[in-house]
């Protein structure tokens, strides 16, 4: 998946990470991994495989998991990050890594 490394940068992903990411049009599900895109653009898009599940103008959730120490973890808030037109960032709610 190829993603403006603003996008990254705001959720705290990298390239080359393992992300879930969940199409909210068609229901698919698919595992797949970060590419970073072009700095400013927006861009979101699938490559390869998972072009064939995710189609332009869908949307989509994406996700990555990390371990969190059972002591730290009812502390624990993720980082999530809201878009809106053009995939430009609205809010940023939660905690770095």
């Amino acid at each position: 998946l190829t993603v403006d490394p603003d996008l990254l940068e705001a959720a705290g992903m990298l390239p080359g990470e393992a992300v879930d990411v969940l199409n909210l049009h068609n229901g698919a599900r698919l595992t797949t991994y970060l590419i970073e895109g072009r700095r400013g653009s927006g861009e979101v898009v699938a490559n390869g495989a998972a072009a064939r599940h995710i189609m332009p103008g869908d949307r989509v959730i994406l996700l990555t998991y990390g371990l969190v120490p059972e002591e730290a973890a009812a502390r624990h808030r993720p980082r999530i990050v809201t878009v809106g037109e053009g995939n430009r960032i609205l809010t940023v709610e939660g905690q770095r890594r």
